[in-house]
Order: C-alpha cells, then sequence, then structure tokens
C-alpha cells in the first residue's frame, strides 16, 4: 500500500495545500505508530467491582465494620464535631423518654397489678405494656421509610406531642381499658417515632465510629431505666399516682423540647428514599439481615420479658422486701450504661458482628450460673446477677442497630431498622404475658430456663447471620 495515499495522510493532506503539510502528516503519522497500545482504562465502577470481587475471594475479612457488602456511599462522614454531638445528645434526650420509659415499665406494671388492677391477673396487666412496648418497636417498619424520605424534624415533632399528651392522659386513668388505649396504644404510636428517628438520625453523623456513637444514645435509655424507677419510688407513697406520672410528663416535656431543636439531619433524602415503597419484606431475601431479624427477636423476648417481670419475679413468695422489685430495674438499668459505651466502643475495633456475639454467650453464661440456681434464693445473688444481666443486655440494644447499619447504606437505616424491628417486636407483645404466667403458674425457675433456651436458640441464629456476612466461609479472624 502507498503510504501517501492511506487515509490519515490524505485527510492531513486536504487541509492545506502546502505540501510541506502534508509531509508533517506522514511525520505525525509515523510517529503516532510507533508509541505502544495502550491497555483502555477500566471505568471506575468495572475497576471497583473487580476488586471487590477479588477480595471476596481471596480473604472473607473484606467485609468489614466499614463497608457494608451493597456498597455505601462514600459520604465523609463527620464522627464529631460540634453539630454531630449535639445531635448525639438529642439522640440522647429522646431515648431518655423514650427507651429510658420503655425499660423501666415493669415498674409500672408491678404499681398497677398491686392497686388500680389488682383484680387482674399478672399475665393480664402485662399485656398493657406489651402492647406498649410492640408498637413502640413494631410502627418502625412505616416511621423508618418516612425517616429515609423526610428527615426527623415533623416525625419528631408529632411524636413528642402525642407522647407528652399520653403521659398526662395516663395519669387520670382509672379502669383497664383506659390504661389499654393511653399508654398501650397512644404511647405506643408516639414512642414508635421517637425510638426511631432517635436512633437513625446517628447514622447520618457517624460511621467509623457509630457503635460508640450509638451506645453513647442508648445511655440515655439506661439513664432513664435508672432514674425513673427511683423517683416514682420517691414519689408515689409521698405524692400519689396521678402527680407521679405527672412530674415524669414534665421531666418528658423539657426532654423531648431539647431534642427536637438539636436532632438534624445531615444526608438529603436520595431520589431512590423518596419513590420507595414504605414496606419492604423484599429485605429478607438477604440471609444475614434474616438470620439478624431472628435473633432479635429472641434478644426481645429475653429482655423486655425480665424488664416487665423481674419486679414480680423478685417480690415472688415475700422471699425479699417489697422494694425490691425497684431496686433490681433501677441496678440493672444503671449497670446497662456501662454495657452500652464500652462494647460500641470496642465493637469499632473488633467489629459488631463479633463484639455482639462475645456478649451474648457473656449473658447466657449469667443467666445459666446464677440467675437459674440462686436468683430465687439469695437476695446478693439476685442484685449480682441483674448488674451483670444489664451489662450484656444493654450491649444488645446499642450493638443491634450498629449491626443493621453494616448492612445499609445510611439513607437507608431507617427502612432496615424499621421492617427487623416489626418482625422482632412481636416478641414484645408475647414475652411479658408469657413470663408472667410461667411464674406464677409454674415456678421461678422454669421462667429462668425458658429464657435460657430462646437466648441460646437467638446466640444460634446469629452465628449463621455471622457466617452469612462472611459468604459462608467462617474466619474467627474476620472484623465483621
Amino acid at each position: 500500500m502507498d503510504i501517501v495515499s492511506s487515509p490519515a495522510v490524505q485527510l492531513v493532506a486536504s487541509n492545506t495545500d502546502n505540501e510541506t503539510h502534508g509531509e508533517v502528516g506522514l511525520l505525525v503519522e509515523e510517529q503516532t505508530s510507533k508509541i505502544p497500545p495502550v491497555d483502555e482504562p477500566k471505568p471506575p465502577s468495572a475497576t471497583h467491582n473487580g476488586d471487590l470481587e477479588s477480595r471476596l475471594n481471596i480473604d472473607r475479612r473484606s467485609i468489614d465494620v466499614e463497608d457494608p457488602l451493597d456498597q455505601v456511599a462514600s459520604d465523609d462522614f463527620p464522627e464529631g464535631g460540634l453539630q454531630a454531638w449535639l445531635v448525639l445528645l438529642g439522640s440522647f434526650l429522646c431515648l431518655y423518654a423514650s427507651f429510658g420509659f420503655m425499660v423501666s415499665i415493669g415498674t409500672i406494671q408491678e404499681y398497677l397489678h398491686s392497686n388500680q388492677l389488682s383484680h387482674y391477673t399478672a399475665r393480664d396487666v402485662g399485656w398493657i405494656p406489651s402492647v406498649f412496648v410492640y408498637l413502640s418497636l413494631g410502627l418502625g417498619i412505616w416511621v423508618g421509610p418516612l425517616f429515609d424520605r423526610y428527615g426527623p424534624r415533623w416525625i419528631a415533632l408529632l411524636g413528642s406531642i402525642s407522647y407528652i399528651i399520653m403521659m398526662f392522659l395516663l395519669a387520670e386513668c382509672r379502669l383497664y381499658w383506659h390504661f389499654l388505649l393511653c399508654l398501650g396504644f397512644l404511647g405506643g404510636i408516639g414512642g414508635a417515632t421517637l425510638c426511631t428517628t432517635g436512633l437513625a438520625v446517628v447514622s447520618h453523623w457517624f460511621k467509623r465510629r457509630r457503635g460508640m456513637a450509638h451506645g453513647l444514645a442508648m445511655v440515655g435509655s439506661s439513664f432513664g431505666g435508672t432514674t425513673i424507677p427511683l423517683v416514682l419510688r420517691s414519689t408515689l407513697p409521698r405524692y400519689g399516682y396521678a402527680w407521679s406520672i405527672r412530674i415524669l410528663g414534665f421531666v418528658f416535656l423539657a426532654c423531648l423540647a431539647t431534642a427536637n431543636v438539636l436532632m438534624k439531619p445531615r444526608l438529603p433524602p436520595s431520589q431512590e428514599a423518596k419513590t420507595r415503597r414504605l414496606i419492604s419484606l423484599g429485605l429478607f431475601g438477604d440471609l444475614r439481615f434474616t438470620f439478624l431479624t431472628i435473633s432479635v427477636f429472641g434478644f426481645e423476648i429475653v429482655l423486655f420479658g425480665a424488664l416487665g417481670i423481674l419486679p414480680t419475679y423478685a417480690n415472688y413468695g415475700d422471699n425479699y422486701p417489697e422494694a425490691t422489685g425497684f431496686y433490681v430495674i433501677a441496678v440493672m438499668n444503671a449497670v446497662s450504661c456501662f454495657g452500652r459505651i464500652l462494647p460500641g466502643y470496642i465493637s469499632d475495633k473488633i467489629g459488631r458482628f463479633n463484639t455482639l456475639l462475645i456478649m451474648i454467650v457473656f449473658t447466657l453464661i449469667v443467666m445459666l450460673v446464677l440467675w437459674l440456681p440462686f436468683g430465687h434464693t439469695s437476695l446478693a445473688a439476685l442484685y449480682v446477677f441483674t448488674a451483670l444481666f444489664g451489662f450484656g443486655t444493654g450491649s444488645w440494644m446499642a450493638l443491634t442497630p450498629a449491626c443493621i447499619g453494616q448492612l445499609c447504606q445510611a439513607d437507608q437505616f431507617g427502612r432496615y431498622y424499621g421492617t427487623l424491628y416489626f418482625i422482632a417486636s412481636l416478641a414484645t407483645l408475647i414475652g411479658v404475658p408469657i413470663s408472667g404466667e410461667l411464674v406464677q403458674a409454674v415456678s421461678p425457675q422454669m421462667l429462668v430456663a425458658f429464657m435460657c433456651a430462646v437466648l441460646g436458640l437467638s446466640m444460634v441464629t446469629f452465628v449463621l447471620s455471622r457466617w452469612a456476612c462472611l459468604g459462608w466461609k467462617w474466619d474467627w479472624r474476620s472484623k465483621v
């Protein structure tokens, strides 16, 4: 082939009548032909997917606490700073009023069973706090996606108003159906908005330190669970039932007013969040999420069954002083503060799933060694158990949201959290009545044996969830 007649030369030469320009065109083509071929660069997404696939095939430890399998948007999370800590303070106050009241509900239940509702069985009275806790957690399946769409502002405000109204109406309740409608249903609806937004907003500001951040926020529930029983213990004999509840109502009003000012979102709602269906049961196609949900279902039976029935358990058979029921709840919630902070901090170092698994095993051992043989015969053993049990279960409440956040993007946290607790909250609906029936109809030891069995099964399903995160290739060293 004649080089001069090549298309490249003709193209260059046609741009000018000057022969020199044609020669320059030849020179350019010749020099260009000598350049070695360069591989076409891969698109960023292809390169990233290739790297991810390579890491998954070579080292299963690639599924780290920092990123879920479905790629999280590479936002720069503040991980601190004035605004982030103020949001965390708002979450603390929000969870004090909502979760704090929830975990001290056993004190209210015991008082109602001994006074206004004394002619009802413990099982019947137990349905009131069960409905309250169930709706507070279960309605998150709607509140969570709404949070992803619109943020916390109006959701938290409406929830706060309904919650405060509930508290002041609760002071006027006298009959069983009064308590069921007011505390159970109205309180449950308000509690759902506060619990979900209080936890979800933290995930907008923390990622690498999310375990510790959720732990610090959940200290609000521990603080509430510690102080509320002590406040009621002091005010009920002095001021009576109505004013004791009103005092709590004023405290919650101050907390929630401040929380509504401080809690602010950072991530704008994504277009997907705006068009996504509110109920997403398709999430259960992910076995990591499915097994985690089953585990949390068991956690809720043990945790809220114990919170609701421990005062009744402590007063069973007149073995212990009457005030023991107030104090065991206070001790349990006080020590749970450390269970929220310390394991949360450690989880950011060794993995959230790993830390929660350790705490499940720890709690099961405490139940088998202390509660089962000695809880109904030794007051000292009961207090020691209550403290250690509070430490163990406190970590569950702090680390469960962190584990959920590890499976999804930050702007999907509300949907994942709400869907999981829609199922897990069913345990709270049946946990307290079953526990009360076991104590009264069988024996306290049977209650403890039942809870040990439930926690053992939860541990097995949690191990399966961790295993699924590793692609079904077990590795103890993996940071999951």
